[in-house]
């Protein structure tokens, strides 16, 4: 795996990889880790949605029927970006809606050549020319949504021609050079595809460097309950991925289970935080509560000050280490209204969603895996491993 990303990428990308993601997201994350030790708060890293639009309209997408799309201005992402930099913090996730269809989304990642960004997106903009900008500010990685074949992916987006532009959005970031990863959110729908060998082997001959496997969590204006995993396929999904690392040339990512297979809460760890397009700090994308705004006050203050999200890292663990908001919406419902929390999906309805949505296991069902693979196991115990921990 490692000889085939070393001969496939850009020698600059490779290197911003490296020392930008590796080197100081490791060293970020230990920075962390000390902070926790000594009774301070500041997440090791963070994920911002720079804008609501979106080109695509996904069945349990959280952006899907705001009232009005929000789009960050490039000054606060700066002074967002700026100040997890003085916190010794230098990964960021960028999110959208499509992040692709924000414009000052280029000049401000070319600003911050010390950072290293991963982009989610669904790939459908991700154009040759695109892929060549991104291979000269070579501090991104472009992480494209797959959410199922030629029969699934429409229906799934919404849209037209769906799994061909994916695709093709992969061979261009590959063939530019670029470490390209593939994403699914693991649903009924495109489970089997998720299981399938010849779907990793595609990936790997297109270039690919790594797979994210996370699981669908229903939420947004069409949550699709129908299409949450049950029990069972959770089990068979993570049994199948501890196998894979060992079997398959492509780095296989997850962000929901420990060393020892154990479940965990990106948020209720505090590892890293969502703040969206409207500048509101959320506990990560689904959850769209909050009670701080980015223009309150620095963000170290916030973090520092914030009852919210101090209270729900000490009481999410106590109900579960998966997702509270599958497993038990109508108890988060019960702790943003105690906190006063502000509704910020953009819909005014939330809460009221919540309290009407079957209650549906998560990534903390099951019975632990403990990784196989000494490198994994260092990787998620000690080292920077927050690939896409946002679900």
């Amino acid at each position: 795996m490692i000889k085939r990303i070393l001969l496939n990428s850009d020698k600059k990308c490779l290197y911003k990889f490296v020392y930008n993601m590796g080197v100081k997201g490791t060293m970020s994350f230990r920075r962390y880790q000390k902070r926790l030790k000594k009774g301070e708060f500041f997440p090791a890293f963070h994920f911002i949605s720079v804008t609501d639009d979106c080109n695509l309209n996904c069945q349990g997408c959280w952006v899907t029927g705001k009232k009005s799309n929000s789009r960050m201005s490039a000054d606060e992402l700066n002074r967002i970006i700026n100040e997890t930099k003085a916190k010794g913090s230098y990964f960021f996730g960028i999110l959208g809606g499509e992040p692709l269809m924000y414009k000052p989304l280029f000049d401000v990642l070319k600003k911050h050549p010390d950072c290293y960004f991963q982009l989610f997106t669904n790939g459908t903009l991700l154009t040759p020319g695109v892929a060549e900008e991104l291979r000269k500010m070579a501090n991104v990685t472009p992480l494209i949504s797959f959410e199922g074949d030629e029969d699934v992916a429409d229906i799934r987006r919404r849209g037209n021609d769906v799994y061909h532009r994916t695709t093709l959005a992969v061979e261009n970031a590959a063939n530019a050079g670029l470490i390209t990863g593939v994403a699914m959110s693991v649903c009924k729908s495109n489970l089997d595809l998720a299981l399938s060998p010849e779907f990793i082997q595609s990936l790997i001959d297109k270039g690919v460097a790594y797979l994210w496997y996370y699981i669908y969590r229903p939420v947004g204006s069409d949550p699709t309950v129908e299409l949450a995993l049950n029990k069972e396929e959770i089990q068979t999904l993570r049994n199948y991925m501890v196998e894979a690392r060992s079997k398959y040339d492509i780095a296989i990512i997850d962000a929901y289970w420990d060393e020892d297979g154990n479940g965990l809460c990106p948020a209720a760890t505090g590892l890293s935080h969502h703040i969206n397009a409207s500048g509101y700090i959320e506990p990560c994308p689904v959850i769209q509560f909050a009670t701080d705004h980015v223009a309150d006050k620095p963000l170290a203050e916030i973090y520092r000050d914030s009852v919210f999200l101090d209270e729900l890292k000490q009481e999410i663990p106590k109900k579960t280490s998966g997702c509270i908001l599958m497993e038990d919406p109508q108890w988060l419902v019960d702790f943003v209204e105690k906190h006063n929390a502000k509704d910020t999906s953009g819909r005014e309805n939330e809460a009221e969603r919540l309290k009407a949505m079957p209650k549906v296991p998560s990534h903390g069902s099951g019975t632990p895996v403990p990784e196989k693979g000494r490198i994994y196991r260092f990787a998620k115990k000690r080292a920077f491993f927050g690939l896409g921990a946002y679900g």
